[in-house]
């Protein structure tokens, strides 16, 4: 097979691939910007892929939505847990990495191949676990109990240990020889050089945050601390349910995921790929 035929396969099955994913959000917009009875009216045609035809309807939907429920409390409460978790996620696993890199101490090899093999435990099997801790320590129904359990994870403590690793003893050695203390040269020095990591797991900590569902169910009660995923539930079981204000909804909650992974795009990638730490 020649080189080009090879080149136009792959690109028309890129292609195919991408449409079968991309479709389904552009049904979801479209629908979110026309009439309710317009969106089975268009169902089986192109038009359904396309706004309404009146641009004044296009946002009509949108408004309807905020007078029914309180949006405003719902994104507001989503974004403030996904910005403490993110943060948190990245100072707390990245102290964590830099330990297991750069420390020695007594059972540090089998703490971390035991952080490793948590790796395989599902969540949902210690969801029960960290209810019943929520419960003793007594936040239940706070937002401390929706950001605690997400902030510490096994794969970013794996990750960053392993960029921190990458960070040559020299340099390290070279600091303290300048009066640097540990906290110093973890801020100042190592955190700067992982830029990647950073950006890794602030965008999958922030991806998780934002997207889950489980758990701020089973701790929240009071709906006007609930997330944005929560209030969905709630919005697409009230009667009466409204196509386009559901499709609605799904778009203000999906816009914020597309933003963070366009801005950290550059960086995702070498994180994920292990492409390097930062360091040119």
């Amino acid at each position: 097979m020649s080189k080009p035929i090879k080149k136009a396969i792959e690109y028309f099955s890129l292609t195919t691939l991408a449409c079968i994913f991309i479709f389904p959000l552009i049904w979801m917009v479209a629908s979110s910007m026309k009439p309710e009875s317009d969106i089975y009216l268009d169902m089986g045609t192109i038009q359904s892929l396309l706004p309404s035809s009146q641009i004044s309807q296009w946002f009509q939907t949108y408004m309807e939505l905020f007078s029914r429920f309180n949006i405003q409390q719902y994104i507001f409460n989503s974004i403030s847990y996904a910005a403490v978790i993110t943060f948190g996620s990245i100072i707390v696993n990245a102290m964590a990495g830099y330990a297991f890199a750069k420390f020695d101490f007594v059972g540090k090899k089998i703490l971390f191949w035991l952080l490793i093999a948590l790796l395989i435990v599902p969540v949902e099997t210690l969801i029960i676990t960290q209810f019943t801790v929520a419960h003793d320590l007594g936040i239940l129904n706070t937002r401390l109990a929706v950001v605690l359990p997400m902030i510490a994870n096994m794969f970013f403590i794996y990750l960053f240990t392993n960029f921190f690793k990458a960070v040559p003893d020299e340099i390290v050695e070279s600091v303290k020889l300048d009066g640097a203390n540990n906290w110093t040269i973890f801020w100042r020095i190592v955190l700067p050089m992982s830029k990647p990591a950073i950006a890794t797991v602030g965008t999958l900590s922030f991806i998780a945050s934002w997207n889950d569902y489980l758990w701020p169910l089973m701790v929240l009660t009071d709906t006007e601390k609930f997330p944005l995923q929560v209030a969905i539930t709630n919005i697409n079981s009230t009667p009466p349910v409204y196509t386009n204000q559901v499709m609605a909804i799904l778009t203000i909650s999906t816009i914020p995921l597309i933003i963070v992974y366009i801005v950290a795009q550059k960086y995702l990638m070498q994180g994920l790929g292990g492409s390097g730490t930062g360091i040119k």
